[in-house]
């Protein structure tokens, strides 16, 4: 097999590890394919491809994030990971794993982590790498690797729920979600939400987005109900779809181009947390993005008409 294909094989690998730990599909297809120039300009072949570029492209993720880190704190609003749609590492006897390791609430959880444990509780947590090439990659003693995950653990461990909902469970009430918001239904949804449920919105000072987080189900619902109808005015449509591996949606506006992504976080058989990206420059891999300055002016237009 040439370096090609060998690369090809590890890609979905290697995009996985770096989306994890970065957030950003564009910043991991970058890491992704920096791994690969280096794979390429390699002069000797390395006994092991995946260890090569597992440790390249985390290494390359690592420098990423410490830079990263410093973009995030002068980010307008709330920064949210950008949405994924579909994962392409396949494991099919963990599926439900990766897809937990994959969430927005996850990924959050990780922003919590400096970016040693993070490198560090992604290979092996997620894709069970030993301890000796965790080692080799961050560049720490076996000892310092496993003392790294045991803090990653709790940190995390800390932050998740305690009872997660079933796949089932998430994407009956997802169809129920969006069935009431598609018709503007504020007891339907209310009915839906936790009491103490929190809607988020990311746009990046890049597009209209909530000034700060709405919280509480009265108001969350308040919320959908009045500004989902009057989007659907303006010809924008709802395509229900897995987000990062939770129930979630696509909105596209009338001319089909990519409006935002919204993402459901289920517990106790409520929705918890409902988070909206918007911001275009998270969007872009989806397809064209809609101008969404100006859909906001359409908006209103409709509002005041009314």
């Amino acid at each position: 097999m040439g370096k090609v294909e060998e690369f090809e094989e590890l890609r979905p690998l290697l995009f996985s590890i770096a989306y994890r730990m970065l957030g950003s599909v564009s910043e991991a297809e970058d890491a992704v394919q920096e791994s690969w120039l280096r794979y390429d300009a390699s002069p000797t072949r390395p006994d092991s491809p995946r260890a090569f570029l597992s440790t390249t492209v985390t290494r390359i993720s690592l420098d990423v994030l410490r830079s990263a880190r410093v973009r995030r704190e002068a980010y307008v609003g709330t920064w949210l990971p950008e949405p994924l749609l579909d994962d392409p590492y396949q494991d099919p006897a963990r599926a439900a794993e990766l897809a937990d390791s994959v969430s927005m609430a996850a990924l959050l959880l990780l922003e919590r982590l400096s970016p040693l444990e993070r490198s560090v509780f992604v290979l092996r947590d997620v894709f069970g790498f030993g301890f000796d090439e965790i080692g080799a990659t961050v560049g720490r003693a076996e000892p310092a690797c496993r003392q790294l995950l045991v803090r990653a653990r709790r940190h995390m461990s800390e932050g998740r729920p305690r009872y997660a909902a079933d796949r089932r469970e998430r994407e009956e009430l997802a169809g129920r979600f969006f069935e009431a918001l598609s018709q503007g239904d504020l007891d339907g949804l209310q009915r839906l939400l936790s009491a103490d449920v929190e809607l988020v919105g990311d746009g990046g000072g890049k597009a209209p987005q909530l000034a700060r987080a709405v919280v509480g189900a009265e108001k969350v619902a308040r919320l959908l109900a009045t500004a989902h109808p009057l989007m659907a005015e303006t010809g924008v449509r709802c395509e229900p779809c897995e987000v990062n591996g939770e129930p979630g949606a696509l909105f596209r506006d009338r001319d089909g181009l990519v409006l935002r992504v919204m993402a459901l976080e289920v517990l106790d058989g409520r929705v918890r947390t409902v988070r909206t990206v918007i911001n275009p420059e998270k969007l872009g891999h989806l397809g064209p993005v809609a101008d969404a300055w100006a859909l906001d002016r359409e908006i209103r237009r409709v509002r005041r008409n009314r």
